[in-house]
């Protein structure tokens, strides 16, 4: 279906960005790591929806994936830190910077056990998130770093950009203030390009989240800002990705398109020693193709997301970039699939959603006292006035 951009409101882009993106991680997480190759032998044909653990029901023992139960609808860490992240926003009532998460994400991470579907189990998210994650409770919380200089070290990856999406909806139809929160709130977890995606990521979601947005002009506000290898990368995908209308046909397309700029190489799990390292060159894999495939879909959240899902690799992550945006945009998210996934994760979907359009809605207030306020001292200087 179209996406219907233009009849949406705020809340209507919040929720579709992050049901989305949750429905976008739960499908990609059980074929993650895999090649398009892999998964279409794994499967006997394409994944079309949500399936079940790639090692059936050894996933609790068998490696590399273990002791994850990824699959049956579960969603993965990029939700769990996607809905950290709204936490921080509903407890700061304001825009973030790299302090409010040394001050609130941490201490949510370390100190509040929530279900982690994953796990079958109640736990400290801690105890589930990536090693380039607990990187944040390392530097921030044991090391008393800066934390705007606490992603300087750590792997370079997507893990900031894979949960900035609610940044961009704070800052929705305004793409360059997204672009600049996101780049301050991930200087306390990552560098380099894994920071710039971070950027970007949240400008294309409040790009995506505008009156009249399509695909394109989601494309074109990326390159606006985007620097160095990532806008190269995203305009080579891009470029390959306008040649193509069904995923199937784009998947090898789109992953020769970025390669070069991947330094993790072409065994996903077996890294290049050049991998992961900051550069000005290179660009995370996972940003460049959640675009490609948002227009080799027209904006399309089922297809989107099932090119993010079969292309592979780290497919929960590009999956659940394009599923926020795509969401953004207006497409509807299947109800079965965010049936199934809130029923197997047991969370609510829609709530989050609900907490951060009310949050939007007041920093937006806030935001517009203080330009007031800015326009009439600016005024009393001799500058121009600005009508009501």
């Amino acid at each position: 279906m179209t996406p219907k951009n233009s009849e949406s409101s705020l809340e209507e882009r919040i929720t579709g960005a992050l049901v989305g993106a949750a429905v976008g991680d739960a499908l990609g997480g059980p074929v993650e790591g895999y090649s398009p190759d892999q998964i279409l032998e794994r499967h006997a044909g394409r994944v079309h929806g949500v399936v079940g653990p790639w090692n059936g029901d050894d996933w609790r023992t068998a490696r590399p994936i273990a002791p994850y139960h990824k699959g049956d609808g579960h969603i993965t860490d990029d939700t769990l830190m996607t809905h950290a992240l709204i936490r921080v926003y509903d407890r700061v009532r304001d825009h973030l910077d790299a302090y409010a998460i040394a001050d609130h994400l941490v201490p949510d991470l370390m100190t509040n056990p929530r279900w982690i579907p994953e796990l079958e189990a109640e736990a400290l998210p801690l105890h589930r998130i990536f090693l380039a994650e607990k990187w944040l409770v390392t530097r921030l919380h044991y090391g008393h770093i800066d934390p705007r200089e606490a992603g300087v070290g750590n792997i370079v990856n997507c893990g900031a950009a894979m949960y900035m999406a609610p940044v961009g909806l704070v800052n929705a139809a305004n793409p360059r203030a997204a672009y600049t929160e996101a780049l301050d709130i991930a200087g306390a977890h990552q560098s380099s390009y894994g920071r710039e995606a971070a950027g970007v990521l949240a400008a294309a979601v409040a790009a995506a989240a505008a009156p009249g947005a399509t695909p394109d002009s989601v494309v074109t506000t990326c390159l606006s800002l985007a620097k160095d290898g990532t806008r190269t990368a995203i305009e080579r995908v891009c470029e390959v990705a306008a040649r193509h209308t069904d995923f199937e046909s784009a998947l090898r397309p789109l992953r020769d398109a970025v390669a070069p700029y991947d330094t993790v190489g072409p065994d996903y799990r077996n890294p290049s020693l050049g991998a992961r390292r900051p550069s000005r060159l290179h660009a995370i894999e996972e940003l460049p193709v959640a675009l490609g495939m948002l227009l080799v879909s027209a904006g399309d959240f089922r297809q989107a997301v099932l090119g993010a899902v079969n292309y592979g690799r780290d497919c929960d992550s590009i999956a659940t970039m394009a599923g926020a945006l795509s969401g953004a945009l207006g497409s509807p998210v299947p109800d079965d699939w965010s049936k199934t996934v809130s029923e197997a994760s047991r969370l609510d979907l829609w709530e989050p959603a609900a907490t951060l359009t009310a949050v939007t809605r007041e920093i937006f207030e806030r935001d517009l006292t203080h330009r007031r306020t800015h326009e009439a001292a600016f005024a009393e200087l001799g500058g121009p006035r600005c009508s009501d």
